[in-house]
């Protein structure tokens, strides 16, 4: 096993020591990972509507969230949200420095905002909002980064069996799969002490789903009942269908590639939306079920699990690299078998996938070709419940998180190296892991934030007074 403790890249060791440059943002996006849930209850087709999320309060927070002390950071700070048995935590994505630890009842699950500071926590039949405590501000040509503590709030967005979370264009989409109601919210609105307003629509049917909603309007959503799902269709803002496929049966998951195309999975393939119309990409076998999709930015390929099992007995070995350009799907084996948290893509695009035999295994996604490895733990199996712990992998820029919950571990992967530059030992056994990056997403910089206003006044008083000095002010 190659380890090496504490030796961190620039970008994170320039974040964990806060420095006071200035620096330059780009924003990210999340895919989606979860397996099939249950379905069920049913609901009617509307006309989108705003709504105001519920305010539940739980426990007295320590520190209210006004109060929390602000530093200035000199670039992007990434921060981790990981779940376990009974709680959330929040990690420094530099030093790995558990930051908060909240209890929450039941199973619960974390995913990105998409804004690149907050998360969302599943828990019971709400979204419950996180506040990573990370995030950037434009002033003029460059960003500004700042980090204060992490705080879960009493703000959540109620409905029954909540699952989906995505976001595309500065617009994010949360789906109840219980009632099929679809909430959408403005990225640059999420503020943990402000209610969440969002924008209400509905499918045809109650089913596990996925849907995107589009700047003006309309939204992207998937088709089915709670006995089957099929396909998906694109909606104008009155609600009208503009188009629509039934040619993928088993639809899950979702992920946004290059030029705005948006892809889910088939247990028979792949389906397309270029923006105007769908596109099928059928698997050679009859049975090959895609059911979770990872983008790379700028490459038409996309990562995707592989189960040839209808009954989901065999573990999957191989996975599927699905080119939208050629509209063909080809397959590598990895020869270890591998699960729906194991893959992600690196900094490059290359294909990533941590399988069972505890090795990290890099793939080229234009030949298919094995071209890295990195043994991380020891062999591992992954257990029958899909809720159970089992590793887990998320990537932020040329890092790799991995989780190994039969240590109680969190790992740190420098992807250019290829070797584990730190680990921490956790005290709860972790579960699913999301990150931020701290830069300000796009879509999200509407408006720059309290900070960027008061250098603004800063800056035109010292226009006025000429004894003013820019380098002193406050954050």
């Amino acid at each position: 096993m190659n380890t090496k403790h504490l030796t961190l890249p620039s970008v994170f060791l320039i974040s964990a020591l806060a420095l006071t440059a200035c620096a330059d943002g780009a924003s990210g996006g999340p895919g989606s990972d979860e397996p099939d849930a249950a379905e069920s209850g049913g609901a009617a087709s509307g006309e989108p509507a705003a709504v105001e999320s519920s305010v539940e309060s739980t426990s007295e927070p320590a520190v209210e969230p006004s109060d929390r002390e602000t530093h200035e950071a000199g670039g992007p700070s990434p921060r981790l949200a990981i779940t376990y048995d009974g709680g959330v935590s929040v990690l420094d994505g530099a030093t790995l420095e558990v930051l908060s630890q909240d209890e929450a009842e039941g199973f619960v699950r974390v995913n990105p905002a998409g804004d690149g500071r907050h998360f969302f926590l599943t828990e019971g039949e709400s979204f419950r909002l996180i506040d990573g405590g990370t995030w950037g501000e434009p002033h003029g040509d460059h960003d500004h980064f700042y980090t204060t503590d992490p705080h879960v709030s009493d703000i959540t967005v109620d409905g029954p069996a909540p699952g989906h979370v995505v976001s595309h264009d500065g617009i994010g989409t949360l789906f109840f799969d219980g009632n099929g109601e679809i909430h959408s919210y403005d990225l640059a609105d999420l503020d943990v002490e402000s209610p969440l307003e969002t924008e209400v629509a509905e499918t045809e049917e109650a089913h596990h789903g996925v849907a995107v909603v589009f700047p003006d309007g309309g939204r992207f959503e998937t088709l089915g009942n709670e006995d089957e799902r099929n396909g998906a269709r694109v909606l104008d803002a009155e609600g009208e269908e503009i188009v629509s496929s039934e040619e993928c049966p088993g639809v899950h998951g979702e992920a946004a590639g290059s030029d705005g195309m948006l892809a889910v999975g088939c247990e028979d393939g792949v389906l397309t939306f270029d923006g105007a119309e769908f596109t099928k990409i059928q698997a050679d076998e009859e049975y090959a079920r895609i059911g979770n999709l990872f983008p790379a930015e700028d490459s038409p390929i996309f990562l995707g699990d592989y189960n040839l099992d209808e009954e989901g007995e065999e573990p999957m070995t191989e996975v599927a690299l699905v080119d939208t350009a050629s509209g063909e799907i080809s397959t590598v084996d990895v020869e270890a078998p591998y699960n729906f948290r194991s893959l992600a893509r690196g900094p490059q695009g290359e294909a990533l996938v941590l399988a069972e035999d505890g090795v990290l295994h890099v793939i080229d996604p234009e030949t298919g070709e094995h071209t890295d490895q990195l043994e991380i733990m020891q062999e591992w199996t992954e257990p029958e419940e899909w809720q159970e712990p089992r590793p887990a992998i998320r990537v932020v820029d040329d890092i790799a998180y991995v989780t190994e919950p039969d240590a109680q571990t969190l790992h740190m992967v420098d992807l250019g190296s290829m070797e584990i530059i730190n680990s921490a030992e956790l005290d709860f056994t972790p579960n699913e892991i999301a990150a931020v990056d701290g830069r300000t997403a796009e879509g999200a910089e509407d408006h720059e934030g309290e900070h960027a206003a008061e250098e603004d006044e800063e800056v035109d008083d010292a226009e006025v007074d000429e004894e003013a000095d820019h380098e002193d002010h406050d954050h």
